[in-house]
């Protein structure tokens, strides 16, 4: 998705996406590049869509005519480049290794995106109808693109795969709607799926502010085919915190540097709860009857997508009889699996390079089962890796059927606790001051990056409005594996307030630096974010229907955080930061009940929160507890 972190520098005005995508003006020195130019014919065809529209797909040819080859197609709305037939990309597919084993590589520009032509959809919502002539959605174009290639291209083997990472990911999982008979294998990766819930617009209702710079360029209008990348904005400083502070509201944002010229975030603004506009988008109710094999993955520390590949491989079991479905979690950011070794992320280490073990042992077998019978090893169900044993894990379902819901107390003395505590209504207090919101990172940056979803909370655990609880040292491991559920009972003096869980991994004070390591780190006492989230309270019953808070009154705040697989080692302790903002990462709450993308300066209070701690209103989490 989304997010500046996501975008690349522009070559010759060229976007790119982050997925895993590169090209080259010239001839390189990379060993691919070289195999590439030397072993595949490149060819640029207008598909024709059924409704006359034409989209610009790229086609990579092998050039040895020994055997017959199937498709493996990426559809983006981030480019194909390089435009000509005498440009080459400087990679193709999932991984260099689908390069020497052989395949038709199609990339192709989404409906009214770059060169193709019509007019561009965001997250077009799936037509669940049978198509005609003019009825057309991504998933109708994924089977006009598959019939034209299998009736067009010589020497293909009558079979196509697709894949993508992230927004192409969303493309992906629509192919699966196609139901074209060829289409044999299909791995949505950190799919977008469904942008309000919890991909990378808002979760549980607060929006995710990293996306005003991704929507500058991408959510301009393109009148017509163009291969000229739009221009980025230039907010003049490196400090998102100041920044969004300063400028204060979503209208101003709007107006003084979109210009009112950017249609999808004026769609965000008018579409505030989860209404048809957002619940259309999603495909997860139309996977039903799913034929092809899926191979769905995602990363444990995702910052824009964790929400998509659990929910998609979830819908897909639910709604089909014995599918041939398949979920991979690894330690990744977005699309790391694609693009590093997976030896580690931030300061945090791995112990071994996972993205190098899944594109080998699990990606590349995949499609070559499918696409071309080569049947190497049966994948299990579910390939997970868990952080802190640092060990690939194989399950037949998710969460693993051995995993057991167990209640971990937020409790007086700021302790966690297995058991609730007797009493009459003790609580925590602080107060939330929109115009000094908790941080979601020690870093200066302006756009949210990738590794605070692994980052050390010192630097939170200090602060008056932070609230901490911490278990005592553990005398033996503790695994969860699966959802973690925040169950909160609070009273606010406003009428609405931002709630975000944080379930952290304290090192003990022993720990030593790893090989990995940055120099200036130390990892003693290292405070590791296992999961957060947020909800904004006023959705608390319903992303639909908003409810204001009565001011001093006991009210329960109940959601989901993602889900996580983790252990925490015998001699480390577990804790839980409770907090009202997440600023930049999350817009401010200004503690009132109203439509805060309309919110003025004026309209951001302050507000006294409490979380309660004991009796029968005591907070926690459950937890998915592996023994």
């Amino acid at each position: 998705m989304l997010r500046n972190i996501r975008i690349r520098l522009l070559l010759n005005g060229l976007l790119l996406l982050s997925g895993f995508s590169g090209y080259t003006q010239g001839v390189t020195n990379n060993p691919d590049s070289v195999y590439i130019r030397t072993n595949y014919t490149k060819i640029e065809r207008l598909i024709p869509m059924r409704d006359g529209v034409r989209l610009f797909t790229s086609i990579y040819i092998p050039k040895d005519k020994a055997e017959k080859y199937p498709f493996i197609i990426n559809r983006t709305p981030y480019s194909v480049a390089p435009y000509g037939a005498e440009k080459y990309r400087t990679n193709l597919g999932p991984s260099s290794l689908f390069i020497r084993e052989g395949y038709i590589f199609v990339y192709q520009d989404v409906r009214g995106k770059w060169m193709s032509e019509g007019n561009f959809v965001d997250t077009r919502p799936f037509n669940p109808q049978k198509k005609g002539k003019n009825q057309i959605d991504e998933s109708s174009d994924t089977y006009d693109t598959i019939d034209w290639l299998i009736k067009n291209i010589p020497g293909n083997n009558g079979k196509a795969g697709a894949w993508g990472i992230s927004y192409p990911g969303f493309y992906a999982t629509a192919s699966i709607l196609s139901n074209h008979p060829a289409l044999k294998a299909v791995s949505p990766q950190a799919p977008v799926t469904d942008w309000y819930v919890g991909d990378d617009i808002t979760h549980n209702g607060a929006f995710f502010l990293g996306n005003f710079m991704f929507f500058s360029t991408f959510g301009q209008i393109r009148p017509q085919p163009t291969i000229k990348a739009p221009e980025r904005l230039n907010l003049g400083t490196e400090d998102g915190y100041q920044f969004f502070l300063k400028e204060g509201t979503f209208t101003n944002l709007n107006d003084k540097y979109y210009k009112n010229q950017i249609p999808v975030w004026r769609e965000f603004m008018k579409h505030g709860n989860y209404d048809q506009f957002w619940q259309s988008r999603t495909p997860l109710p139309h996977l039903k009857g799913v034929k092809p094999a899926v191979l769905t993955v995602g990363g444990w520390f995702d910052a824009e997508d964790l929400y998509g590949p659990l929910k998609t491989f979830e819908a897909i079991n639910k709604q089909n009889s014995n599918p041939d479905n398949i979920l991979v979690m690894g330690p990744w950011a977005h699309g790391g699996w694609a693009r590093s070794s997976g030896s580690s992320l931030g300061n945090v280490d791995f112990g071994s390079e996972t993205s190098v073990y899944y594109r080998e042992k699990i990606e590349f077998p995949f499609f070559n089962e499918h696409l071309k019978g080569k049947v190497t090893a049966e994948l299990p169900r579910v390939i997970v890796f868990e952080t802190g044993t640092n060990q690939w894990k194989n399950y037949k379902v998710w969460p693993p059927a051995e995993a057991k819901d167990v209640d971990l107390y937020l409790s007086p003395g700021h302790t966690l606790s297995l058991n609730p505590a007797a009493g009459s209504g003790a609580y925590d207090e602080y107060v939330s001051d929109p115009e000094k919101p908790v941080p979601f990172t020690s870093e200066i940056r302006i756009s949210p990056g990738r590794e605070y979803m692994i980052e050390d909370q010192r630097f939170a655990a200090f602060r008056p409005d932070v609230v901490v609880y911490s278990s005592p040292v553990l005398d033996k491991d503790v695994t969860i594996a699966g959802h973690i559920l925040a169950d909160l009972f609070v009273s606010v003096t406003g009428t609405d307030a931002d709630f975000v869980v944080k379930l952290i991994d304290v090192y003990p004070d022993s720990t030593t630096n790893r090989k990995n390591t940055p120099a200036h780190v130390k990892l003693s006492g290292f405070q590791q974010l296992v999961r957060g989230d947020v909800i904004r309270a006023k959705y608390r019953n319903s992303l639909s229907k908003p409810e204001p808070l009565v001011p001093g009154q006991v009210t329960e705040v109940k959601f989901e955080l993602q889900d996580a697989n983790h252990t925490f080692l015998k001699g480390h302790r577990i804790m839980v930061q409770v907090q009202s903002s997440w600023f930049p990462l999350v817009d401010r709450n200004p503690n009132q009940f109203m439509d805060i993308y309309q919110a003025k300066p004026a309209d951001y209070l302050k507000a006294t929160h409490r979380i309660y701690t004991d009796g029968e209103k005591q907070s926690h989490l459950t937890l998915k507890v592996v023994e």
